[in-house]
């Protein structure tokens, strides 16, 4: 009886334990406030027209390019310099023998002394024939004078006039003789202009300044017209040649600028200076010249991409600052109902200010541009304002 006294009492005390659990316990914890949105900027992915573009690779190439020839035949006796050498315009850079060429200037220079020797003899001769051709002329008016008055006879007259007739043959001759002499002294004289222009060519100077990028030839070699001594380039531009075909060319205008991109992920940006009329009747494809900012780092030889614009399309596009790169990824934060939604997407091309997205987004949709840093997905976000 006590046992179930007992246990009845301690039934009693638990159901009172729990009601005053119940009423009189701890109160509940209160549900955590809502985070406060994030201000961001954010733009909507609209249609915009934009150029096609597409890839050519060619050859870098300074614009000028010299290979240094020989202009006569001659051994080289010194090549002063080498390949990366920097060389002046007039500078020497190679040294011929010129024992020959010496000879040449000096028996032309006594061609030309002897010329110059003969025409003053003809003009000596010319000014004596002269002086006889005064006096037959002075004594064949005395004795026509004298025959007027029938004081000289017939045949003194007849005389005179024939000493007349020999002294103007005579003068004739000499004047000729000099002139021939004149015209033997200026043939000698260009003779020796040329002998003398020909012993320059044994010292061969660089035409401009610029880079010597090889050398042809050694000591001891010899150098003939046309046979390349050295190669030198100019430093102060280079341009890049690529070939692009028929229907692609027409979209390219002289003066156009051109995004190229060097070995190594280098980029510059170049202008097209020339478009060929002419089609390669093998590739059926024309040349385009592009001229390249200076660089340290160009090279001629160097291959390079040039990335072109050819017509107009219709393209899907958001600002580049929307763009968030993740290694290998390529996401934007899409506003869905006051949140930020992480999405991958698949960028195209960047033109100016915008990339084209080719899959992952609609038109229309609002991506956050910035900030980026405390934006996570999921996030909750406010529009602070909309960039065009």
């Amino acid at each position: 009886m006590r046992i179930r006294t007992r246990a009845r009492l301690y039934g009693l005390s638990s159901a009172a334990a729990l009601f005053a659990a119940a009423c009189g316990g701890p109160a509940r914890r209160p549900p955590e406030p809502a985070p406060t949105p994030i201000e961001v900027r954010a733009a909507r992915a609209a249609t915009r027209h934009v150029a096609r573009t597409f890839t050519a690779g060619g050859v870098v190439r300074a614009q000028t390019t010299a290979q240094v020839t020989s202009r006569v035949v001659g051994e080289v006796r010194e090549v002063r310099v080498r390949p990366g050498d920097r060389v002046r315009r007039g500078q020497i850079v190679v040294v011929l023998d010129d024992r020959d060429l010496a000879a040449h200037r000096a028996q032309a220079d006594a061609s030309w002394a002897v010329a110059r020797s003969a025409a003053a003899s003809a003009d000596a001769g010319r000014d004596a024939a002269d002086a006889g051709l005064v006096l037959a002329k002075a004594h064949y008016a005395r004795i026509q004078q004298l025959r007027d008055r029938n004081s000289a006879i017939p045949a003194e007259l007849d005389r005179a006039t024939a000493d007349l007739r020999i002294a103007e043959g005579t003068a004739r001759s000499a004047a000729a003789r000099s002139a021939e002499a004149a015209a033997s002294v200026t043939a000698a004289e260009a003779g020796a202009r040329a002998a003398e222009a020909a012993a320059s060519y044994s010292i061969i100077a660089a035409p401009f300044d610029g880079l010597v990028t090889g050398t042809q030839t050694e000591a001891g070699n010899m150098a003939s017209p046309g046979l390349p001594l050295l190669t030198i380039e100019a430093v102060d531009g280079f341009r890049l040649e690529f070939q692009v075909d028929e229907a692609r060319v027409r979209s390219l205008g002289q003066g156009d600028t051109v995004d190229v991109e060097l070995e190594g992920g280098r980029t510059m940006s170049g202008r097209i200076v020339e478009v060929a009329r002419a089609i390669d009747p093998a590739s059926h494809a024309l040349t385009v010249k592009v001229a390249l900012q200076p660089a340290p780092a160009i090279r001629s030889g160097m291959f390079a991409r040039a990335h072109l614009r050819a017509d107009l399309r219709d393209a899907l596009v958001v600002p580049v600052a929307a763009l968030v790169r993740r290694g290998q990824l390529s996401l934007v934060y899409v506003i869905d109902e006051g949140h930020a939604r992480m999405r991958a997407v698949t960028p195209g091309a960047v033109a100016d200010d915008a990339v084209e997205i080719l899959a992952g987004l609609s038109v229309g949709e609002a991506v956050i541009v910035a900030p980026f840093t405390e934006v996570t997905d999921g996030a909750a976000v406010r529009v602070a304002g909309v960039t065009p």
